[in-house]
Order: structure tokens, then sequence, then C-alpha cells
């Protein structure tokens, strides 16, 4: 076939990017006082791509991948996990302040003895028959989700001497296209380890770091059964998330 004969190329569909988040929001790959990242860190520097039809596109995830009780962490097994019993709530946001609704939002974390149901968590603290610690949800046409799970409980690691792990939940999303897929941690506020947790203290930026932390939601309490949180997530632009490179 000759070069007259072939067929026209396909126009390739203008691409919207995404706006690239502000410098200082996420932590540097490379952080010092995050020991494991001098191991796991690149050593030549980030080549930017731009974003192509298949970024900021899909993934789609329906209902039906869900379990009935996947949102309610304290309901999984036979018994009810020991700890004290909270509400997880917010909503997921663009940087402009739209609802991303039909998102996949999913958690794993520590029980209340700080201690995760992992082969890698040998640390003397009990294990929970009860309690997983995983859950998952999807988003309504508002953006919103909500878990009831236990405040996990704060954990030793090997980073520095003394070291200990703030409490904290771990967060995946996917939002609306690839390049918006975050993993990042939810903190608690008044928490008095925030001085020394490598993690919270890599994001260089004190708006961005202020992020992390959820709010204490009296009008979401349940009396006499579960204290709640508020934990709103943006997921690009310039109040984003910071992304969590522990993951």
């Amino acid at each position: 076939m000759t070069d007259t004969n072939r067929a026209p190329a396909r126009q390739q569909p203008d691409v919207a990017p995404y706006r690239r988040p502000e410098e200082g929001t996420h932590p540097p790959l490379l952080s010092p006082g995050y020991a494991s990242t001098v191991l796991r860190a690149p050593k030549d520097p980030l080549v930017w791509l731009p974003h192509t039809l298949s970024e900021v596109t899909g993934p789609l995830l329906g209902e039906g991948r869900l379990g009935e009780l996947d949102h309610d962490l304290t309901r999984q097994h036979a018994g009810e996990p020991l700890g004290e019993r909270i509400i997880v709530h917010g909503r997921v946001l663009e940087g402009d302040g739209r609802p991303v609704p039909n998102t996949l939002v999913e958690v794993w974390q520590a029980n209340s003895a700080g201690r995760y149901l992992h082969d890698g968590d040998q640390h003397p603290a009990p294990l929970d028959p009860n309690f997983t610690g995983v859950g998952r949800c999807v988003t309504d046409a508002e953006g919103r989700y909500r878990f009831v799970t236990i405040k996990p409980g704060a954990y030793p690691w090997r980073n520095h001497p003394n070291a200990w792990r703030a409490a904290h939940i771990h967060f995946s999303l996917f939002g609306r296209a690839f390049v918006q897929r975050l993993v990042t941690q939810m903190y608690f506020p008044n928490e008095h380890l925030f001085f020394q947790d490598p993690i919270y203290n890599a994001v260089p930026d004190e708006r961005a770091r202020q992020a992390m932390i959820s709010t204490f939601d009296l009008s979401q309490t349940v009396p006499e059964w579960a204290l709640a949180y508020e934990f709103d997530i943006v997921l690009t632009g310039r109040d984003a998330t910071p992304i969590d490179e522990d993951h």
C-alpha cells in the first residue's frame, strides 16, 4: 500500500490537563527525616509527562463492587472490636470546590492498640479478632462519604530513637481519573506526637499539613454511641490534600 492509499490518521481529541499542585503541597520524595525515603527516593530528576486522554478519563467503579458492611469496620466480624467507636465523614472535592460523586474511597488503619493485621507488624500489642482495619465506600451525588470505625492507637516504629507514629487513618482515592489518584493520611486534632512524625512534617507547607488533620464534629456525633470527625479531601489544585509517600 502506498502512502496515498493509507487511511488518514485519527485526530486526537483536545485534552484539558488537571492543574498540577502548588510547590510545597506534597512531601518531597527524598525526606531525610523520614528514614526509609533515603533508600526509596529516585536519584534522578523526575520527568514531567503531559496529561493524555488515558490519564484524564476513568476508572469507573460501581456500587456493585462494594459489600453491605464495607463502610462499617465495627460490624465485619462476629463481635464488636475493642476501642473508641468513631464516625469519620467528609466530602471529596475538586480543587475548585466541585464535589466528586460516585468515586471509590478506601481506608486502612491500626486497631485501638496500635497494631495492624499484617505479618510485617510484630510489635507487642494485641490483635483484635473482631477488627480487620479495612473499609471502603463510594461517594454520593454530593461527594460525601462516611465510615464507622475504631479510633486507632499510636504505634512504635524504627525511624529514629523512641519513635512513635501519631494516630492516623490511611485513605486511598481514585477521583475521576488516574491523574487524581491520591493516597494520604488523616490525623486527629490535638495530637501530641505531631512534633516527631516525619511523614506529617515532611510536608513543607503549613497550610497543606493542616489539610491532613480532621476536625471534631459534634453535629454528626451520635449520642451515647460514637464521636465524629470531619475530613474533606481535595484532589487537585492549590488546596489539594497532600499525598502519602508511605504506600
